[in-house]
């Protein structure tokens, strides 16, 4: 497997303590923009609330218009409209209003996600957190696409999870058609597709300078992703080895608020230490190591995440599953 060479820490000089507020320091994002989807709820609201404080435009989309508008008021530098990731109709309708603006588009981070539900379908029939978590943003990133090629300089980031690990891409079967739900691998799945979509995006739009990267938040009680879960279910789940399923990560997960979790997101976004970098996926303000598939570590990219193949394979396939060819010129 030939593994990104840029999949390596860089010492960024934060730890997993920093907040999104210190990432972004004194910086001055005055007449950038950005959308961020789900950032009117959790770390996408921290995201678009940092953001939008240090000066950038921040477009954020929403399903509920009323919650949405009851979450962001008095934000300043900051715009609304409504889409719904499963509905591919509403994500072309966005697109259109932001590309009418004529605007470049800085920074798309697509924050916006499900964990771990019981098996719903959208209209296509396809598994709500695949569809949801990956093939919206794919719809979305691929129909913004003009205006992140405008911004010539433009970074795009996937908020993934730790929970990749938990299981890759089943490529004959995604949407458990034809084999019994597991809801955690299914957030497996479309957390690593978060990954796997970045890294392609990022080889195909380097040359047009569209960077992009993807992202592990760590791990927030205090948001409402679990709402689908019990009480005994919530928490962090042990990284079990592929090989021996009695392992477990030697390390105790650490909790982060919703500021800390933010950070990361925030780094990859605007931090000049990225400049020429991009494909990669990182936690704790820093590039992640990657990890073997039997790793007890509680941090590390697994390497099917990181797999140059499948990510192609998968851009392919969700052409295919969206019916929208993404054609990076």
């Amino acid at each position: 497997m030939n593994i990104n060479p840029d999949q390596k820490p860089i010492g960024s000089g934060f730890d997993s303590y920093a907040t999104a507020s210190e990432v972004i320091g004194d910086m001055d994002l005055s007449g950038k923009t950005a959308i961020v989807t789900g950032g009117y709820s959790g770390i996408g609201l921290e995201t678009t609330r940092v953001l939008a404080n240090a000066g950038a435009t921040v477009v954020v989309p929403v399903r509920n218009l009323e919650k949405g508008e009851e979450a962001l008021r008095g934000l300043a530098n900051v715009e609304i409209d409504t889409m719904d990731l499963l509905d591919p109709a509403s994500i072309d309708t966005f697109a259109e209003n932001f590309l009418a603006s004529k605007r470049p588009l800085d920074m798309l981070i697509n924050s916006a996600g499900i964990m771990a539900p019981p098996l719903r379908r959208d209209e296509r029939g396809y598994e709500s957190q695949f569809a949801t978590n990956h093939l919206g943003h794919f719809q979305l990133t691929a129909r913004l696409w003009p205006a992140l090629k405008q911004a010539n300089g433009a970074r795009v980031v996937a908020v993934s999870s730790r929970g990749h690990r938990l299981g890759n891409i089943n490529f004959s079967d995604p949407h458990y058609k034809h084999h019994e739900y597991d809801k955690w691998k299914a957030y497996a799945q479309s957390k690593t597709a978060n990954s796997l979509f970045a890294l392609e995006l990022d080889e195909r739009g380097k040359a047009h300078h569209v960077r992009a990267f993807s992202v592990h938040p760590g791990l927030i009680p205090s948001t409402d992703l679990g709402r689908d879960l019990t009480k005994e279910e919530f928490g962090p789940k042990q990284v079990k080895s592929s090989k021996n399923s009695s392992q477990a990560s030697e390390q105790k997960p650490q909790f982060h608020t919703i500021e800390q979790g933010a950070a990361t997101s925030v780094w990859c976004a605007v931090s000049p230490q990225l400049d020429g970098l991009g494909g990669v996926y990182c936690e704790n303000v820093d590039i992640a190591e990657v990890v073997p598939e039997d790793s007890k570590k509680a941090t590390g990219v697994s390497p099917w995440a990181v797999d140059p193949e499948a990510a192609r394979r998968l851009w392919t396939l969700s052409e295919e599953y969206t019916g929208v060819p993404f054609t990076v010129s």
